[in-house]
């Protein structure tokens, strides 16, 4: 799956709304790392339906993912 990682790394982060976005790959062969960060909900939803209906969302369809989704709230 390697081979399809470039693409959606480069369409990612000109996305509207995000602010980081990394991956890494981990000691163990076939864990990976995404550390993604975005402005607000709307923006992470968008990247996951673009990510989804993508070639890569295609090729890693069957792949677990394990998602931590954490909210920063600001005090203004």
């Amino acid at each position: 799956m390697k081979q399809y990682l470039p693409r959606p790394i480069e369409l990612s982060r000109p996305e509207p709304g995000c602010i980081h976005f990394d991956v890494v790959q981990t000691e163990t062969p076939f864990v990976w790392t995404v550390a993604e960060q975005f402005e607000h909900q709307v923006a992470f939803d968008s990247h996951q339906k673009r990510v989804k209906n993508s070639e890569w969302g295609r090729a890693t369809a069957g792949i677990k993912r394990d998602y931590v989704v954490s909210r920063v709230h600001s005090e203004t």
